[in-house]
């Protein structure tokens, strides 16, 4: 079991990794960068709100994995990533290669519009999962 740190006191990445794990425990999130353009021009509070959603429900349904916990139990030293996906097909299409991969993530869909906005990770070491990523810019 790691040590838990003391409030106040945060940890270098590279201390973040899971025993084993070859670098920095990372979690991805992948916003569409479309919801805040028009014509939808989405509230900014409203986008970041569905990267939260996923970025949560990611860590809640892969809570037991030894790197989500082991990336719980940073506490300030969480490193989180946020990409953008251009439109709703590319969002689609990442998530359909993550599941090929067996990567394990979460779609968010927002709901009553049933429109996926946003998918997220869980906690990885970057090396594992980056390959399929790259193309993603960050988000601005």
């Amino acid at each position: 079991a790691r040590p838990r740190l003391p409030a106040g006191r945060a940890a270098s990445y590279g201390s973040m990794a899971a025993p084993g794990a070859a670098a920095a425990l990372v979690q991805y999130v992948v916003l569409r960068g479309d919801l805040g353009r028009p014509p939808r021009s989405w509230p900014l509070g409203a986008v970041v709100a569905q990267g939260c959603h996923a970025a949560l429900a990611a860590a809640h349904a892969h809570r037991q994995h030894p790197d989500t916990r082991a990336y719980l139990e940073s506490g300030g030293a969480m490193r989180t990533v946020v990409l953008e996906a251009p439109d709703e097909a590319a969002l689609t299409a990442l998530a359909e290669t993550l599941k090929q991969h067996s990567i394990d993530h979460e779609v968010w869909t927002e709901q009553p519009e049933n429109t996926a906005t946003c998918l997220a990770l869980r906690p990885y070491p970057k090396d594992q999962v980056h390959q399929h990523l790259k193309k993603f810019k960050l988000l601005k």
